[in-house]
């Protein structure tokens, strides 16, 4: 995108209902002291964007414009009192929440420099500093049996770099695609994520009946979040990623409490911690340690965010996370 072209409207796309959206153009928004103007290149589809999308009670319609992309990045091309003009012109990934649209206005901290070696590749550092995270947390050492419950986009770069970090990895899934992208990145083993006790034998076997030292739980269900308690081995670590964002979640305390395992929150709410994640995440795409553009798989213009968050929800053949692009 041509950084430089000036517009002089905000296109946003804005859901006005369970599976609806509609496009409106509203005056350009200029930034305040110590804000910047992002013109938005792209948006990456968040899994966390389908609770609301389906519309649940708790949810006032319409959303503003742009409301749920969270995953930006784009060119600056404005800049508030307080901000260096020579921001202008750089490219940046975006810490927001309305990226939804053509632009966004964030505080100056949140626009994120792009390394430059990167160039003009499409760039959600969001989601990528959610894994980094969520490895974090992990605290995988060599040597490691980690099981990653969930192969989608997370799950695949938390394979990657478990299996850089010397681990044994085990990769559970639904899909058979997202099992073989799954060894592609480094899975020594891979399961079906079918019968439970299939499961469970599959990984005793594997482990040989010691379990897993570590299981990463990245689907947001609670039946793979049963399972990778079941999984582990006394003192194993339970790693939450998944978003369990459509009710209460039931524990087997009793197993949880007798195998003494530790429970780690991989959801990060600390913003300097997010942003810190984010630009690690940059620095190890630039340094060829992570590639994520084999998973962003599918592209929709702005004004098909419906059937971006459609192909979201439903996982068409070969997805694994949905791009918006603007024009």
């Amino acid at each position: 995108m041509d950084g430089t072209r000036p517009q002089t409207r905000l296109s946003a796309a804005r859901i006005t209902g369970a599976g609806r959206v509609e496009m409106v153009e509203l005056a350009l928004p200029e930034p305040a002291e110590g804000e910047l103007r992002v013109r938005l290149e792209g948006c990456g589809v968040c899994a966390s964007n389908l609770g609301p999308w389906a519309g649940p009670e708790w949810m006032d319609f319409p959303l503003a414009p742009g409301a749920l992309g969270h995953e930006g990045w784009g060119v600056v091309d404005a800049v508030g009192g307080g901000v260096d003009a020579a921001r202008l012109g750089q490219r940046v990934a975006v810490f927001g929440s309305h990226g939804f649209a053509s632009h966004e206005v964030v505080a100056q901290d949140a626009a994120l420099p792009i390394p430059p070696a990167l160039g003009a590749r499409v760039m959600p550092a969001e989601p990528l500093g959610c894994a980094v995270s969520i490895f974090r947390a992990a605290r995988v050492q060599p040597g490691d049996v980690v099981a990653i419950i969930g192969a989608g986009f997370l799950g695949a770069l938390l394979s990657k770099l478990a299996a850089r970090q010397g681990a044994t990895v085990i990769a559970i899934s639904r899909r058979d695609e997202s099992l073989s992208r799954a060894r592609d990145m480094g899975a020594r083993h891979t399961v079906p994520l079918a019968d439970h006790h299939t499961v469970l034998a599959e990984v005793d076997r594997l482990t040989g009946g010691r379990g897993c030292d570590i299981a990463i739980e990245c689907t947001g269900y609670q039946w793979p979040l049963d399972l990778a308690a079941e999984i582990l081995r006394e003192s194993g670590r339970l790693v939450i990623a998944g978003y369990h964002q459509d009710g209460p979640r039931q524990v087997n305390m009793q197993l949880w409490n007798w195998r003494a395992l530790e429970i780690a929150n991989a959801h990060v709410r600390d913003r300097a911690t997010n942003l810190a994640a984010m630009t690690q995440a940059m620095q190890l795409v630039e340094e060829g340690v992570i590639d994520p553009d084999p998973l962003l798989t599918h592209r929709f213009a702005l004004s098909q965010l419906a059937e971006a968050l459609d192909a979201t929800r439903d996982k068409p053949a070969g997805f694994v996370k949905a791009v918006v692009v603007m024009p």
